[in-house]
């Protein structure tokens, strides 16, 4: 309950301090120490009556140390032209006031690069330590410390303000957000390295924040689509696991262990944006996964419906990863050799050349087919490629059921 308790403050309080101070370098350093401070000491003296307050408090004197310590490093003037203090009980700093949506917009801006705005996002936004993002990434914590201080540093380079973009600029920084949430939930939910194979951690924070995001924006269809997106592939997670810890493929999984709740819930909000907003990829995507959903097996899926989504999905947002997905719909409605011609188009993408995607969804292609040695040699080439653990496994058992039994 404290830790979240303390994600959900972090992100007000530190909208609170960069508000009054305009620094968030050092308001987003201070917020962490306070932080640290509820973390140690509540526990045993209980939380506060108020503890946004009590956090904001403490930051900001935090704060005027960092900026005291700050100015004599550097040898001038860096202290902002506010005074900072506890929070006041007036209509700006209110207990329901909340700047997160400013704050999600200053982590996704477009000087970072995207590995820095997923960092900075899952820190100052989603209240996650620095050695929590550091694990979900399997990389040290130092880097990832590195990381987020580089980005951090480069923010007060670029004199990035905080505040709503503009209304010229509104429309890509929003696709940024978006499509920062949308990276964040896909490592959770199929992480791309390392011995597991789903980061509960991650996809619930990109739902989390998305759905902070869904209350401002409901309006944007978008959003709404990816909600609902994350909502309709979530709700597969209890299914995806055996009891070993193995990958189960969709075809394969127990539907009835799927989250029906989290299903229902994303099919009205993708069908609440289809029949309001303009069309965008994200719901198009949602549309797939409803349709997946709402199948009780995988001979029941409407592939055609589905199969046209993904036609209309390429028209909208063309991208290699669609056409792949495109011609697993193509072979289940009209047969394996039409999906593995559409694959043949893909080989000299540099994009796909190292990944294990391709080469995966060909073994499975050639599997449908009957053709077992070209399915076998596929899927020992893609288990080679991935860097996910779960998946290599899964790939070199897939290839070991289609090898030659020993002669006798």
């Amino acid at each position: 309950m404290l830790e979240s308790l303390l994600r959900d403050l972090a992100p007000r309080v530190l909208s609170d301090l960069t508000r009054r101070s305009g620094q968030f370098d050092l308001s987003e350093d201070a917020v962490q120490e306070a932080l640290l401070a509820a973390a140690t000491q509540w526990p045993g003296a209980g939380i506060p009556g108020n503890p946004r307050a009590w956090l904001l408090t403490v930051a900001s004197r935090r704060l005027t140390d960092l900026i005291r310590a700050d100015s004599a490093r550097r040898r001038r003037e860096m202290a902002p032209d506010v005074t900072v203090t506890a929070p006041a009980a007036d209509a700006d700093h209110t207990g329901d006031r909340d700047d997160s949506l400013q704050l999600l917009f200053l982590c996704c801006h477009p000087a970072l690069s995207q590995a820095s705005q997923i960092a900075l996002t899952l820190r100052s936004v989603g209240g996650l330590t620095t050695a929590q993002i550091a694990h979900a990434f399997l990389i040290p914590e130092a880097t990832m410390a590195q990381r987020i201080s580089r980005a951090k540093k480069i923010l007060a380079e670029q004199g990035a303000r905080f505040q709503m973009p503009s209304a010229e600029e509104f429309p890509a920084r929003l696709g940024a957000v978006r499509h920062v949430l949308y990276l964040i939930f896909n490592e959770g939910y199929t992480a791309s390295s390392g011995p597991d194979l789903i980061r509960v951690d991650l996809s619930f924070e990109a739902i989390r924040l998305t759905r902070a995001l869904h209350q401002v924006l409901a309006s944007d269809g978008e959003v709404t689509g990816l909600l609902s997106l994350m909502l309709l592939t979530d709700a597969r997670r209890p299914a995806r696991i055996d009891g070993n810890g193995a990958l189960v493929p969709l075809a394969a999984q127990d539907r009835t262990a799927w989250n029906h709740g989290m299903i229902a819930e994303g099919i009205a909000l993708v069908t609440a944006a289809l029949s309001s907003a303009p069309l965008g990829p994200y719901q198009i995507q949602a549309a797939i996964a409803a349709v997946h959903s709402e199948a009780p097996d995988t001979a029941a899926t409407d592939w055609p419906q589905i199969l046209g989504l993904y036609a209309l999905l390429e028209q909208i947002s063309p991208s290699p990863v669609v056409t792949l997905n495109r011609a697993v719909a193509l072979a289940e409605v009209y047969g394996p050799d039409a999906g593995l011609r559409l694959l043949d188009g893909l080989d000299d993408d540099r994009n796909l050349a190292s990944q294990h995607r391709l080469p995966a969804v060909r073994g499975h292609l050639h599997e449908l087919a009957g053709d077992r040695d070209a399915a076998r040699d596929a899927y020992l080439v893609a288990a080679r490629r991935t860097t996910s653990l779960p998946e290599k496994r899964y790939l070199e058992r897939k290839a070991a059921t289609l090898s030659p039994a020993p002669a006798e």
